[in-house]
């Protein structure tokens, strides 16, 4: 089988070679809860997260590198994967955050159509943006929670940082593909049970592509629900970039929240610059990844 899930549509038999996403089978990462997402994700209970090995994106500045990198994890079946969903549902969750899941999106919604009627809580599509409209449209009635990425409006940055060829393009069709899917965000005592919100990273020394991406959002929709992240700090790889080894300073994520009111949106989340840290990264062991599986 060819795989075309993402748009780069590599058409590469995946049964026996790793995609330009550097997996094969259904491999995951991590399953238990995130406290750290948006308050209507996480709520008091925790996310359930579902973390997928592997990435249809090449950023240079990664803080998930050790298993967006690599097929690090663990090969899991289609019915495993639908069980999870059910032990994050039994464990208490919130909801069911499946992240990074672009590239498993076949098996994804094969593990929605068969397993979704059991599930009570919302299931979450936490990606990078840069989706094929075609798969998105696979996942129609199967997803509650759209949170994609907008992390470029300048493609120049989008190829330099994420080898992502036409990101804007595709990531703004994705985008509006997501929002006809969820139009309107409903809320359940402050959680989020159905809509989208798209997140964007700043990073720091390229406030213009910020300013870009937030013109872009309003023009789009001045309602929509927009998470701007104050989250970046350098990893080893890029500690010694001329703009991306550093932090971002309290004055450029102040000039980027001001922003956000200044170009007409009404409806975001911010961050404490504190959140830009290591500390939240979860902690990736297969010990613990093998003991949930086992459960199930």
């Amino acid at each position: 089988m060819e795989c075309n899930f993402c748009p780069r549509k590599c058409k590469v038999n995946r049964t026996e070679n790793a995609g330009f996403c550097r997996v094969k089978g259904l491999t995951i990462a991590r399953v238990g809860k995130h406290e750290w997402e948006e308050p209507c994700i996480s709520g008091t209970r925790g996310s359930g997260t579902i973390f997928f090995s592997g990435c249809n994106l090449r950023c240079i500045f990664c803080q998930n590198d050790a298993i967006s990198r690599s097929d690090y994890g663990q090969v899991i079946s289609v019915d495993t994967l639908g069980k999870l969903m059910l032990y994050q549902q039994d464990s208490g969750a919130e909801n069911v955050n499946l992240v990074s899941p672009t590239q498993f999106v076949g098996q994804i919604a094969e593990a929605l159509e068969k397993y979704k009627p059991q599930i009570k809580i919302p299931i979450v599509y936490n990606s990078n943006g840069y989706e094929s409209l075609e798969q998105l449209k696979r996942l129609e009635g199967l997803i509650d929670v759209y949170l994609p990425d907008l992390k470029y409006a300048d493609n120049s940055l989008a190829m330099e940082y994420s080898s992502a060829p036409h990101y804007f393009e595709t990531a703004k069709t994705a985008i509006a593909e997501m929002k006809r899917q969820r139009p309107k965000n409903v809320f359940v005592n402050g959680m989020l049970r159905r809509g989208v919100i798209v997140r964007h990273l700043v990073l720091p020394g390229n406030l213009d592509n910020s300013k870009k991406v937030l013109d872009y959002l309003a023009s789009f929709d001045r309602n929509i629900y927009v998470s701007l992240m104050a989250q970046y700090f350098p990893t080893t790889d890029v500690k010694a970039h001329p703009l991306l080894g550093r932090t971002l300073t309290q004055n450029e994520y102040d000039e980027i929240s001001s922003y956000f009111k200044q170009c007409g949106l009404h409806n975001g989340y911010f961050q404490e610059l504190s959140s830009n840290s290591d500390e939240y990264v979860p902690d990736w062991s297969l010990e613990n990844l093998k003991e949930v599986i086992g459960k199930v």
